[in-house]
């Protein structure tokens, strides 16, 4: 499966850290559409979703957020699964997830429900959206067991 992960820096300053995101200089960065966040409930699972053009760079800069990618045919659910849960609050899951065109992929949020449950993703598009590009399916047609 052909995804990116780039840790990201994380820059404590006294009144409040500062989290990189992505530069053009760096590595996934395939051009600039537009940017955007989602939320995602705690519990609450988004997708699944193919993008046919678009390469996403996906940040979790609070809450923590599962990704699951499907490499395969969605007709049968014969394929490759990959997970890939991102969050700020470990040194080692402060990432960013680089999503090139033609993969399936679902989001679930697994931040706690103490920090109010907001878990937020910001994706950094290389295109802008166009629902033309996209295509979508309910979430039991991939054989993938989310947790609640």
């Amino acid at each position: 499966m052909d995804i990116l992960l780039t840790p990201l820096r994380r820059i404590p300053v006294p009144r409040g850290d500062v989290f990189h995101a992505i530069k053009a200089s760096a590595p996934g960065f395939v051009g600039f559409g537009e940017a955007y966040f989602s939320t995602v409930e705690t519990g609450a699972v988004k997708g699944w979703k193919r993008h046919n053009e678009m390469t996403m760079n996906l940040v979790v800069p609070a809450g923590a957020v599962e990704f699951v990618l499907f490499d395969g045919d969605a007709e049968t659910g014969e394929g490759t699964f990959r997970s890939v849960t991102l969050s700020p609050d470990t040194d080692n899951n402060y990432q960013r997830l680089t999503v090139p065109p033609g993969l399936w992929m679902a989001f679930a949020g697994r931040g706690s429900p103490e920090n109010g449950g907001l878990n937020l993703v910001l994706n950094f598009a290389s295109i802008e959206h166009r629902p033309d590009e996209a295509d979508g399916r309910p979430l039991e047609d991939l054989p993938w067991t989310w947790e609640r």
